[in-house]
Parts: structure tokens; C-alpha cells; sequence
């Protein structure tokens, strides 16, 4: 944008209008008689008619990228409708029930979501794709009942209402679908239109993972980081290289192997339905070494939550790894199933909170080693 930042109603502008002309060259007798030159050709009728520089280069760059190998776009107008282009093709091919299956792809739906992530991870841009998922489902339902929108209004009102929270993907979308009357059953399929938000972003953590690794991230501290509901993808690639360094040093392998360890008794005990306190109660301390060990938790517990709310996910991983000495300490001098009830569930309890601390960055349990 040379040296004056543009507002960002004039950003919305342009990539408004960059949208508008970024497939109008299909229609020209030149993309259609050389296919391969579309994007190519947008951009220059474009600069052609005296569209603004970036609106002329999102027209060939919302294409890319078009292979593993291919630059991503950088401009943020492009970034912008490349981004949009891929998910409104994603979305629109995941509601109506047409996903790559083994090795076909006949719509490069495999690409079009790497592609989204090379743009967002490449470019460091943080985006929760949950909520842009699901308003587009949103739109197209709309849109495929517009011309009931008057009937169904009281339904769609309804089904927010219900819903409590519409961020809430897996209860909102299922009573939007049940405010539809059945007669709309063959526009709408059901189905895919309430699977599309998880089902597609569970797409892109398949993708995410091949590209990580592909960059040489280890696949355990990936599975590791992710839930279902991870939708912001750089946020996830942040916390699998704040993950990795943390379990590059020795204090992190032991507090790995801690953890695990913990985690394992806790799980055995809890499979046998032993008597888990609900919570740690001081005064049932009978070590030194649990005392020093709720100390460390509760302390590395409250620092690594800050540092996670401050996305700062590497000091996060150093305010656990302080719990490496107590936790060694606790297991080496503290029998955990003592013979007194309310001291064996206490101190299950300490192992429990053991447990949320390190849940708060990753799960331990699925970690190798």
C-alpha cells in the first residue's frame, strides 16, 4: 500500500471489490480458449481498467497457493479472498455430502484446505475458522429457503433462542435444522448441513497434521495439542513448537515421564472406582514432599493459565516445567495409596490437579516416551 496504511473500511472496500472482479475473467475469450491463464488475465484487465494494484493482484493471487510448492499471498487483500474462495468451496461441497474419499479428489478439496492452512500459518495469521464455518452453513440455508424466509423466520428466531449460544456449533445447527419444516428436506439435506462445522474442521486438523508434519513436527505432540474444537490452526502450530522445545530438554523429559506417571495411577485408580477427593485438602499432608508439591501446582497452575490467556504458550510450557523437581520428589517419598481412605484420595486428588495443570497446554497422555 506504499507508504499511507489504508483505514480498514477502505481494506473492507477493496476487498469487497476485489471479490466482485476475481472470477470475471472466466468469461473472456481468452481464459477460454487458454484456461491457464486465468488469474493471469484477471490481473491484467484489471490494472487495465484502473482498479487499485492490490484489487488487481488478488484477481491471480486468491488462486494460490495452488500446490505444496506454490507461493502463498501475502498482500492482505489477497490473503483476504483467497482465503474466503477456499472456505466458501469447502463449506459448499461439505453440505452437500461430497468429501475426497481415499485417494479421489476430483474437486481438489485436499488442496483447497492446505491451502488454507499455508496462508494462515505462513502469514501468521491467527483466525477461529468455527465461527466463519458456521454463518456460512448459516447463509446457505438461508439461502436455499429464501423464498420462505417469511415462514421460516419465527423457526430461525426460535432455534437462536433455544440454542442459548449460536457459537455453540453443536447444539445451534441442530435446532436450526429442526426449525425447518420437513417439506424442506430435498433442498436441505439434515445431515451434512449439522456435520459440516466439526466435520470440516476436523478435515483441516488432518491436513494440519500432514503439513506439520511434512515440516518435521512429530505427530504425538500434534494429536497432543488438538481437540475438536481446535479451530484456530496457527494457535495449534504455536503450541506443538512450544510443545517440542519444552520436551527438547531433559527437565521436560522428566516432567513428561512425571506426568505420565501420574496420570496412569490416576486412571487406574479411577477405572477400579477408587475414591477420588474432589478436592486437595492441605491439612491431610503428611510429607514434606506433597506440601511442596500442591505448592508447585498451584503456582505453576495460575502461571501457565496467564500465559495461555496472553497466547504466550512458551513462557506456559516454563511454568510447568518448575513442577519437574516436586513431582520426581513426591513419587520417590509419598506412598499414594496409603492405607487411610481420606489420605489416599487426597493425595489422588494432588495427582488430579497434576493432571488439569498440564491439561491446560497439552495432553500428556498422548505423548510418547
Amino acid at each position: 500500500f506504499g507508504d499511507i496504511s489504508p483505514s480498514r473500511g477502505e481494506i473492507t472496500a477493496l476487498v469487497a471489490r476485489a471479490a466482485v472482479l476475481a472470477k470475471a475473467d472466466l468469461q473472456t475469450e481468452v481464459v477460454g480458449e487458454f484456461p491457464e491463464l486465468q488469474g493471469a488475465m484477471g490481473r491484467k484487465y484489471a490494472l487495465l481498467q484502473g482498479e487499485h494494484a492490490s484489487v488487481a493482484a488478488a484477481a491471480e493471487e486468491h488462486y494460490k497457493p495452488q500446490g505444496p510448492s506454490d507461493r502463498v499471498p501475502t498482500d492482505a487483500i489477497s490473503v483476504a479472498v483467497a482465503l474466503a474462495d477456499k472456505l466458501d468451496t469447502l463449506v459448499g461441497f461439505w453440505t452437500i455430502d461430497e468429501k475426497p474419499t481415499g485417494s479421489k479428489d476430483p474437486f481438489a478439496l485436499r488442496r483447497a484446505a492446505l491451502g488454507v492452512i499455508r496462508i494462515l500459518v505462513e502469514n501468521r495469521v491467527r483466525l477461529s475458522l468455527l465461527p466463519f464455518i458456521l454463518n456460512h452453513v448459516i447463509q446457505l440455508i438461508k439461502s436455499s429457503t429464501r423464498e420462505h424466509m417469511a415462514q421460516l423466520a419465527e423457526s430461525f428466531a426460535e432455534a437462536e433462542r433455544l440454542s442459548g449460544r449460536p457459537d455453540l456449533i453443536g447444539e445451534f445447527l441442530p435446532n436450526l435444522m429442526r426449525a425447518v419444516p420437513p417439506e424442506f428436506d430435498a433442498i436441505l439435506p439434515r445431515g451434512p448441513f449439522e456435520r459440516t462445522p466439526l466435520d470440516l474442521l476436523a478435515f483441516f486438523h488432518d491436513r494440519l497434521k500432514v503439513y506439520l508434519r511434512d515440516q518435521g513436527a512429530r505427530h504425538d505432540l500434534i494429536d497432543a495439542v488438538i481437540t475438536p474444537q481446535s479451530d484456530d490452526l496457527l494457535q495449534i502450530v504455536r503450541r506443538v513448537e512450544a510443545l517440542g522445545s519444552l520436551l527438547d530438554t531433559e527437565g521436560g523429559k522428566n516432567l513428561l515421564a512425571g506426568t505420565k506417571r501420574a496420570a496412569n495411577i490416576l486412571a487406574a485408580e479411577e477405572k477400579k472406582k477408587t475414591t477420588v477427593a474432589e478436592t486437595v485438602e492441605p491439612a491431610l499432608f503428611r510429607e514434606d514432599a506433597e506440601k511442596k508439591l500442591y505448592a508447585a501446582v498451584n503456582q505453576a497452575e495460575k502461571e501457565a493459565g496467564q500465559a495461555i490467556q496472553n497466547e504466550d504458550f512458551s513462557s506456559a510450557m516454563l511454568a510447568l516445567s518448575v513442577l519437574r523437581e516436586p513431582v520426581d520428589s513426591f513419587f520417590e517419598g509419598v506412598l499414594v495409596n496409603d492405607e487411610d481412605q481420606a489420605v489416599r484420595a487426597n493425595r489422588l486428588a494432588l495427582l488430579a490437579r497434576i493432571r488439569a495443570a498440564t491439561d491446560q497446554v497439552a495432553d500428556f497422555s498422548k505423548i510418547a516416551g
